[in-house]
């Protein structure tokens, strides 16, 4: 597919500005990222990696909630839509195999939490911003709890494989942010085959 075409453009530019000013409306810091073009990922002098990079190198001093601003980001291209994690919105990234079975967890207890899934393989577990793992989740290879300083892909970004995608819309949730302990036990029933886990405790 040619990532340059000009209506494909178009049409992406429009739909990420409109989700981009919609989650700045919700407190929810935004940036524009990197995006997949002929020669590589597009929108930053040097970008190379295997996934959407903030596109100012002082992007932490931009972070945008005001959607007059955010609308002014997508203005020109169809740069991907990044969410700061830290203070307001912080994220669990797994492969997608523990994490479908953490979402099953999730659901066998009514709980569900908004996750991101990257064409690539990852989710993202969203969770309450500035908040730690403890004991075994903390070390294991495969996961990593995305807070200050960091940042998440958000849909409708594009990868060279495809779109990002709610896995779980923030809808379904109410917008409701959970604690990370509720993330934290569903991924430990994941990871221990036990859907059945008793989770709902951990609510707060």
């Amino acid at each position: 597919m040619d990532w340059s075409e000009k209506g494909w453009r178009s049409a992406f530019r429009i739909e990420l500005r409109a989700q981009a000013i919609g989650l700045a409306s919700r407190g929810w810091p935004v940036l524009p990222g990197t995006f997949p073009a002929n020669s590589g990922w597009a929108g930053r002098s040097g970008a190379d990696a295997e996934g959407p990079l903030p596109v100012h190198s002082d992007w932490q001093q931009r972070l945008g909630t005001n959607p007059d601003q955010v609308a002014s980001w997508w203005s020109g291209r169809p740069y991907s839509l990044l969410v700061a994690t830290g203070q307001v919105v912080g994220a669990v990234e797994v492969d997608a195999g523990l994490g479908r079975s953490a979402a099953v967890a999730l659901r066998s207890v009514g709980m569900p939490v908004p996750i991101v899934a990257t064409p690539d393989g990852r989710w993202y577990f969203l969770t309450r911003g500035d908040q730690e793992f403890d004991g075994e989740l903390a070390a294991h290879p495969g996961i990593h709890l995305h807070g200050s300083g960091s940042w998440i892909p958000m849909p409708p970004s594009t990868f060279p494989q495809g779109v990002v995608h709610w896995r779980v819309a923030p809808q379904v949730c109410g917008w409701q942010l959970p604690a990370v302990e509720l993330v934290q036990e569903a991924l430990y029933a994941g990871l221990h085959e036990r859907p059945d886990v008793a989770i709902l405790a951990v609510t707060e």
